[in-house]
């Protein structure tokens, strides 16, 4: 029984102290060699789970850091269907849907539970790296964070990297899909990572800007029709990257989550492989802290998620697939400090006016300032004409006056007008 919450926080990479920053790096270095206590994997499908013999379950040990990259895989994964037949592959557990935020949601959390037990720490928290920065280079990628690039191999990480001693999990996906094997725990060769290094593609060559964050949390319906990477005017789409930061859906567009992904042009950019670039954990804290921005703002309940109609395993009540034990998207569906015991610290971009917002504004100025400019010379017509009949004679041309003669009368006996 919990006695009492502890609330942790998730703070920006780059505002940790020195010590904070080689804590971190130090404990999921420790996470990558550390075996889960509590979890194995499968490493057959399920008609294949005995072994050959029928007899010998085919279950491996894990690390956690391992554990956390696998399950990711897992959920991608395509389906075989058959020794020469090609696998299918619509089926994405964790993207394109409604339970991308919600899948991505619990993976962290997950690793971050697993961590904090490792360390015997549960105030640990997993910090976040702020994507949307509009540049072309990769701020936290130093030697003290998450590795610099390599001067041998500019596809590889610098050899002062713990990071550069890393090796990736489930690269052999050809296995997987032509001879039915599911990725297990051996690893394979080096992290690679080229930040704007795709120059094929410029337009993934520069993060996203600040105003992307602030458009995409301006798009007030959680996900629309068909629920799909092709959603419109969906949170969900934009935050994830298939539409416009402002919720329009544009095929060529990839934005916000999928823009970082394929910015950093390598390991992370590879859907079933990405988990294996630790900086896909400070991504997706970030893509996390907007959804639960979102969540917030618009008090959103779960009558906004999708209760049918989504791709498999993205309805409201379905479980999420590999983890265990079971976790449905509902129950993440909920703002983090109030019910999953953490919260993040952001300052969170304002939104940058519109070209029609600022017409209209200098319009409005413009017609302000005529105001001022008639009521000030008005004004002034006003104050000059009361002093000058302040100045008038009391009697002016336009009375009679007496006359000249008045004063050669010695002995007048009347006046003379």
């Amino acid at each position: 029984t919990c006695v009492f919450c502890i609330l942790t926080v998730r703070r920006n990479l780059l505002d940790l102290s020195t010590e904070e920053k080689r804590r971190f790096v130090n404990a999921l270095h420790q996470a990558k060699v550390t075996t889960h206590p509590d979890i194995v994997i499968a490493t057959r499908r399920r008609e294949e789970i005995f072994g050959p013999d029928g007899n010998t379950p085919q279950f491996e040990n894990i690390t956690i850091y391992n554990y956390f990259v696998w399950s990711h895989y897992y959920s991608v994964r395509k389906t075989f269907l058959g020794a020469g037949q090609q696998s299918f592959g619509g089926v994405d557990f964790s993207h394109e849907g409604p339970a991308f935020v919600t899948w991505h949601r619990y993976h962290l959390l997950q690793l971050e539970r697993d961590m904090q037990n490792m360390l015997q720490d549960p105030t640990f928290g997993l910090p976040y790296w702020n994507f949307a920065t509009g540049q072309n280079t990769c701020d936290i990628c130093s030697d003290d964070l998450m590795g610099a690039r390599s001067n041998f191999d500019i596809s590889l990480i610098s050899q002062n990297s713990i990071f550069s001693q890393w090796r990736v999990l489930c690269e052999n996906v050809e296995d997987y899909e032509t001879l039915g094997t599911i990725c297990n725990s051996t690893e394979g060769g080096p992290i690679r990572r080229n930040p704007a290094g795709n120059v094929a593609r410029p337009m993934v060559q520069r993060l996203p800007e600040p105003e992307d964050v602030a458009q995409c949390l301006e798009v007030g319906v959680f996900d629309t029709p068909p629920f799909y990477s092709n959603s419109t005017d969906s949170f969900r789409n934009t935050v994830e990257g298939y539409s416009d930061p402002s919720g329009k859906y544009d095929p060529a567009v990839r934005s916000l989550h999928n823009l970082a992904h394929l910015f950093l042009n390598g390991t992370g950019g590879q859907t079933h492989l990405s988990p294996n670039d630790p900086i896909f954990v400070l991504l997706h804290t970030f893509t996390d802290a907007v959804f639960d921005e979102w969540l917030r703002r618009y008090s959103a309940d779960i009558s906004t998620y999708p209760l049918e109609n989504a791709p498999i395993g993205h309805n409201r009540q379905y479980n999420m697939v590999p983890f265990w034990p079971p976790v449905s998207n509902n129950e993440m569906f909920v703002t983090a400090p109030e019910n999953l015991g953490y919260s993040y610290e952001v300052e969170w971009p304002g939104r940058a006016l519109r070209v029609t917002e600022m017409i209209t504004i200098a319009i409005v100025t413009a017609l302000v300032l005529v105001a001022i400019i008639f009521a000030a010379a008005a004004c002034i017509v006003r104050v000059k004409k009361n002093k000058d009949e302040l100045h008038q004679p009391l009697l002016t041309d336009q009375y009679q006056h007496y006359s000249d003669d008045y004063d050669g009368i010695p002995t007048p006996s009347q006046s003379v007008v």
